[in-house]
């Protein structure tokens, strides 16, 4: 029989020196830095740093988004940047951070995506000239050309009464913000904070939501690059695809692929149809998904006031065990969904076409790490406020969609936020001077030491 030996004993005290913590979120600030998105803060909020005394404010905004991606949930957590100044060097007090917040007005909050969208050109230049392509969004085990769009909504419940906070469909209290991911490197583009009671299905706000996005993407590839915009059936109103098809007109390549409601003109077409017009569905990595299957039902359901050439396709699957399911499901045995597609036939068969629509799932995925990385909770009472909190968490999750398209490789190139920060952000280090120099030692025994030793080099050799 083998026993197990007792943990060593220890004394624990308070004097440590040189010793720091979270060592690997100093890889985000440096980011910041090597991607201009410090400068273009400073230069887009200036105007908040009166007669140039004090901290700069562009300055502040990095140090609170950098703090966010490392998994912090209030202003308060600044104090783990602000009392390791040998790593993060000066980080203004939580009062001086608040001030920023509160005088970020609606023109600064433009600037403030002004310069989000010019560090994104430099991130995307720079890997390209490391000979990294921005990676294609796959499904289907095929890759998607162009680039990807999800939109979105989520609540966000509030546990104290906020300016515009209000009662929710789902019987809560909060926000209902929409927001706008990357699917090809989760990069969040645009976030709108709404109302708690906002409807999921406002035309106008999609359309204001899409537009900042498309703003965020660099001109080469806003212009010239199919840009495919996805969404569940709360994308739908005919405005907002009106609106997604105008787009062409100015030399954007947008189409559609968003969810549509079952109606009963929906409900006779799908009884219609024989079962020889009914194809095998597929998984996400192209293989054929038991049980289901899909069809097209353009020719038997009108679609008046849609984009010309809208098309409208069915999956029916066999529901699992749990899954919500309507009358008209219980009636046929089956589970059904619809979306609606501008797709010209002969650029994908239906099943491919059904399992690129049906990889807007992720961007729950998108959400739930977001969620994690500052939106999950707003610190102010005012309402403008935490707007500019969402701004900085959008920026929080860039840092780290660009740490990993930059800096990683392998596994920790697709990992979540929360892998990075157990395997790099939190690792501990010791500060020693030498040679004139200040040196970040990470513990020789950390199991991800040469991972974040080799992204530390790799930002040194950015372009």
């Amino acid at each position: 029989m083998h026993t197990t030996g007792s943990r060593p004993k220890l004394v624990v005290s308070a004097d440590g020196r040189g010793v720091v913590s979270h060592a690997g979120s100093r890889l985000l600030s440096d980011l910041a830095d090597a991607t201009g998105l410090t400068t273009a803060f400073t230069n887009a909020l200036r105007h908040l740093r009166p007669r140039g005394t004090g901290h700069a404010p562009g300055r502040i905004a990095v140090d609170l988004a950098v703090m966010l991606a490392d998994g912090g949930e209030a202003i308060a957590d600044l104090a783990l940047l602000r009392d390791q100044a040998e790593v993060f060097g000066p980080v203004a007090s939580n009062p001086t951070a608040w001030r920023l917040l509160a005088g970020i007005d609606p023109a600064a909050l433009g600037a403030l995506r002004a310069a989000r969208a010019a560090a994104r050109e430099v991130a995307w230049l720079q890997a390209e000239e490391r000979r990294e392509a921005i990676p294609a969004s796959r499904a289907g085990g095929r890759e998607l050309p162009g680039l990807v769009l999800d939109i979105d909504a989520t609540l966000v419940t509030c546990h104290s009464e906020k300016e515009r906070a209000a009662p929710t469909y789902k019987h809560g209290f909060g926000y209902h913000p929409l927001l706008c991911f990357l699917d090809n490197t989760g990069e969040a583009l645009a976030g709108l904070l709404r109302p708690g009671n906002a409807a999921a299905n406002i035309a106008e706000d999609h359309i204001t939501v899409l537009d900042a996005a498309l703003a965020q993407i660099p001109d080469a590839h806003r212009h010239g690059t199919n840009i495919l915009i996805r969404a569940d059936s709360a994308g739908s109103a005919k405005a907002f695809l009106t609106h997604i098809r105008g787009l062409r007109s100015r030399g954007i390549h947008t189409s559609f692929s968003v969810g549509w409601s079952i109606t009963e003109p929906v409900r006779r077409a799908i009884r219609q149809l024989p079962d020889q017009v009914w194809h095998p569905a597929l998984e996400q990595d192209g293989t054929l998904r038991q049980g289901a299957h899909v069809a097209e039902l353009t020719d038997l359901v009108d679609l008046p006031g849609l984009p010309e050439d809208t098309r409208i396709i069915v999956r029916r699957e066999r529901p699992h065990p749990g899954a919500q399911l309507s009358l008209f499901d219980l009636d046929e045995g089956m589970r059904h969904q619809v979306f609606l597609t501008d797709t010209p036939y002969g650029e994908g068969s239906l099943q491919h076409l059904e399992v690129r629509h049906r990889a807007h799932a992720r961007v729950e995925d998108r959400i739930r790490c977001g969620k994690t990385t500052g939106f999950g909770r707003f610190p102010s009472r005012h309402f403008h406020v935490n707007q500019a909190w969402l701004e900085l968490s959008l920026t929080a999750l860039d840092l780290l969609a660009w740490t990993r398209l930059l800096l990683l490789e392998g596994e920790l190139a697709t990992a979540e936020p929360k892998k990075l920060r157990y395997r790099l952000l939190h690792a501990a280090a010791r500060i020693t001077r030498g040679g004139r120099r200040l040196h970040l030692r990470i513990s020789a025994t950390w199991p991800w030491r040469n991972e974040l030793t080799s992204a530390f080099a790799r930002l040194e050799v950015v372009p």
